[in-house]
């Protein structure tokens, strides 16, 4: 089989949601600069919703692509009114991420007022709750499962968001994080396994903030305060903060490729930074997988970490034989598999002069079909390599994802039906080694039972 034109479905990243309340903080101005740190997590869409302003109604910008396009003049988000705001960055779902209709924040009207929904991760049972909503004459504006929740809510006796919010949510199967609001308040909500992340900060002791990532918070200057734990509500309003549990039986499954490839080096996670996790996969991976060679280099910008520990243990120099293109979008989430192919050679180059002549260690973070590890191994050769060792920072990716991240059926993942050993005549390697995952949890340095390992291992915490 070839890896390298194996045809499949995109893989899809996790979303970023963030947002916050006080009362004297240009807070539409200040979630702008929260979603460009988190545009790593959603390129395709971007969107705040904030006030009250004038008329007490919610204001809403959002749009395709990238969050400087839809907010090209970000200095005039500071005269949007309001005590407010909520934001989102979007990676699509197949051909429905192309409809502006999808992009987020949604905003619905119901009897109570008005909502403005921020949603990362995906509700398994969503085709069973839209089926029983549009039975009792519910109408659907978007394709997403994010609108479940404005639905139920509204189905709700009570005006009290937060009454309606402990009703509806337990009810929602899957992998979430919900930032929304009414206009009177935000609201942060994570599942019961806490699959997908979200942290709180403080604004200048007068707010609170939240995000997905920690990197927003140092973008605005915001104080981390801590994560939400699972099942957990937070509300954000004039009094201040409170939290509410908002389901039972909880535990912790935070999804173990946020320290692998989602999220910014610069995040923590847990406690735990991801690059100071990264760098020690790497050494864990020079342990397990060294290799004879001269150099070490890294698949910028996720592998970086992994490669310069991976060097640091093995004794080797670390080189920058891959040079990105920045203004090129991560591979990872192309829509297509056409433009995954295509778009590798145009996002990286080799520095031939480091490569030529030298057997090098090509550290990368993982394989999921292999398609880019055939035109790394590629490009490598083509500027002289002598041999080229791929060491992949994670386990073999070998299950698909239902909780957020689009990983292809099983049959289209590389390590699913051929053994180690076969991979790299298959990409074209002289050998290829992968971290294993007992090694893995220790770099992460959290208990197995802490997080989410389903593509790795099949073991899905809920279906």
């Amino acid at each position: 089989m070839d890896y390298g034109i194996e045809a499949g479905r995109k893989l899809e990243e996790a979303c970023g949601v963030c947002g916050g309340y006080a009362a004297d903080q240009p807070l539409a101005f200040l979630t702008c600069f929260a979603l460009y740190a988190l545009q790593h997590r959603g390129q395709e869409s971007a969107g705040i919703a904030a006030g009250p302003g004038e008329g007490r109604k919610l204001w809403v910008k959002r749009g395709m692509g990238l969050v400087s396009d839809v907010f090209p003049e970000t200095a005039d988000l500071k005269g949007i009114l309001g005590r407010l705001a909520v934001g989102h960055v979007r990676y699509s779902y197949g051909e429905g991420g192309k409809n502006p209709e999808n992009s987020q924040p949604l905003r619905l009207r119901y009897r109570h007022g008005e909502l403005a929904i921020a949603h990362n991760g995906n509700i398994l049972n969503s085709r069973e709750l839209r089926e029983e909503l549009e039975a009792q004459g519910a109408i659907f504006q978007t394709d997403t499962d994010s609108e479940l929740l404005a639905h139920m809510v509204a189905r709700q006796g009570s005006s009290s968001l937060e009454d309606a919010l402990l009703e509806v949510v337990p009810r929602l199967k899957g992998a979430f994080a919900f930032v929304l609001t009414d206009g009177h308040k935000v609201i942060g909500l994570r599942d019961g396994y806490g699959i997908r992340p979200l942290s709180l900060a403080s604004l200048d002791g007068d707010g609170y903030f939240l995000a997905s990532e920690t990197c927003a918070f140092d973008t605005i200057g915001a104080s981390f305060i801590r994560d939400l734990e699972p099942g957990e509500m937070v509300v954000l309003d004039e009094a201040g903060m409170h939290s509410r549990k908002v389901i039972e039986n909880t535990c912790s499954r935070l999804c173990m490729f946020e320290y692998i490839y989602f999220a910014r080096p610069d995040s923590n996670l847990q406690g735990k930074n991801v690059h100071l996790v990264r760098r020690e996969l790497g050494r864990q991976l020079a342990r397990e997988h060294p290799a004879d060679a001269d150099i070490v280099s890294g698949v910028p910008d996720s592998s970086i970490a992994a490669a310069s520990g991976f060097a640091e243990e093995a004794g080797l120099p670390y080189e920058m034989g891959l040079v990105k293109n920045r203004y090129i979008g991560r591979t990872f989430i192309k829509p297509t598999q056409k433009m995954r192919e295509e778009g590798v050679d145009i996002k990286l180059n080799p520095v031939k002069k480091i490569v030529e002549g030298k057997r090098v260690v090509l550290i990368d973070d993982s394989i999921v079909r292999g398609t880019t590890s055939v035109k790394l191994i590629k490009i490598m050769r083509r500027a002289g390599a002598s041999e080229v060792h791929l060491r992949i920072a994670s386990p073999p990716v070998i299950g698909s994802c239902y909780y957020g991240i689009d990983i292809p059926d099983p049959g289209e993942l590389i390590a699913y039906n051929n053994r180690p050993a076969e991979i790299p005549e298959l990409i074209g390697a002289d050998s290829v080694g992968y971290l294993g995952m007992e090694r893995t949890i220790e770099a992460v340095s959290l208990s197995p039972g802490e997080l989410c390992r389903a593509c790795f291992t099949g073991d899905y915490p809920v279906l």
